[in-house]
């Protein structure tokens, strides 16, 4: 039993962590599928918060709502592994005091390096 007011059905933990992302190659009909495409993860972005669900980071340009990309966290230490996945662009909201953009995602599939 959790001791906490918490609606969500996993716990956000606060983050600051660099992300790359980027859209995969087949974003079309069978984009949701976890099949092997290469994906340029070209984009980079600020990791706020993580849940066993989804994510929120900050990115500097604008990502389509509905969008599948592909996002990787690479730990700054070699305790903790990778995080390398599809996720579905569920939210996307300009920062009130800042340049970027606020994305929240949901994962989709866990993806192998």
């Amino acid at each position: 039993m959790r001791s906490y007011d918490e609606k969500r059905d996993f716990v956000r933990v606060a983050v600051d962590s660099p992300i790359s992302y980027g859209t995969p190659e087949n974003n079309g009909e069978d984009a949701d599928e976890d099949v092997a495409v290469e994906t340029t993860l070209d984009q980079k972005a600020l990791l706020k918060n993580l849940s066993g669900r989804g994510l929120m980071f900050v990115a500097e340009n604008e990502v389509a709502k509905e969008s599948l990309i592909d996002i990787k966290v690479v730990p700054s230490n070699d305790l903790t592994q990778p995080l390398h996945a599809r996720v579905k662009v569920v939210r996307v909201m300009k920062q009130r005091h800042g340049e970027g953009y606020e994305v929240g995602a949901v994962i989709q599939h866990m993806l192998d390096d």
